[in-house]
């Protein structure tokens, strides 16, 4: 299991770390239940549940999870929808989601991602998998920025890493937290050949034989987004920025 985390705060006494807040937006009951007793026992975590969207969205904006586990399939509301709120309201624009879901088609994950969702995970799953990919997405999202004067411009593609910015001969570029991480990781490898193992080493935090098809989702979303040129596939070993 993963390291504790960085203490985040104290109590009133100075003494006892503050546990990452998880905001579970799920209707299922016995899923929920499991999901709050296995975050509750692991002990970095103070989970707190909503069986609907849209009293979760208000709640969410007025006070911001320091990550979401949404569920698509709600009772009120879709769960993209709730994705895509949380995206444009400015309280929670970068708190991490990542997608509970039995749709498992290549197109409903293209969606959640275009949406702002930072992971997609297919019902049933591994706690101990589910577990790691919050973790490792709870430290990204607490880490240090981007250096301010990190940019990068060669005539048709503009990327300016402190401000979130992507142009394409002159046309803004919407790309989710995590598929920009991913431009800039290829953008910065000079042209080299960069492999599923260490992108998914590098972006995700865990391990790399968890989901290799992660990698390609992001990636497709890239091409459809930019351009198919953007990124070179080197089959059978990664792929790398063209230069």
């Amino acid at each position: 299991m993963a390291s504790a985390p960085e203490v985040k705060g104290t109590d009133a006494a100075g003494a006892t770390p503050a546990r990452w807040r998880i905001a579970l937006v799920e209707d299922d009951e016995d899923l929920a239940f499991t999901l709050l007793y296995s975050l509750r026992k692991d002990g970095r975590f103070d989970p707190v549940r909503y069986a609907g969207g849209l009293v979760a969205l208000d709640e969410m904006t007025e006070r911001p999870p320091d990550l979401v586990l949404l569920d698509l399939n709600l009772p009120d509301v879709d769960g993209l929808t709730i994705c895509r709120e949380l995206r444009r309201h400015e309280t929670t624009r970068r708190v991490p989601i990542l997608m509970l879901t039995a749709r498992a088609e290549e197109r409903d994950k293209l969606l959640g991602f275009d949406l702002g969702a930072d992971d997609y995970v297919t019902k049933p799953f591994s706690m101990k998998e589910l577990v790691a990919r919050i973790v490792a997405h709870l430290r990204r999202a607490g880490g240090a920025g981007a250096t301010a004067d990190d940019a990068f411009d060669d005539g048709r593609l503009r990327v300016d890493r402190s401000r979130h910015l992507v142009e394409r001969e002159g046309r803004a570029i919407h790309l989710t937290k995590k598929e920009f991480d991913l431009l800039w990781l290829l953008i910065k490898s000079g042209g080299r050949v960069v492999s599923r193992e260490t992108i998914l080493s590098r972006l995700w935090d865990y391990a790399a034989d968890v989901e290799t098809r992660t990698v390609d989702v992001h990636i497709r979303s890239l091409r459809k987004k930019i351009g198919d040129d953007v990124v070179e596939t080197v089959v059978g070993v990664g792929y790398r920025f063209p230069t």
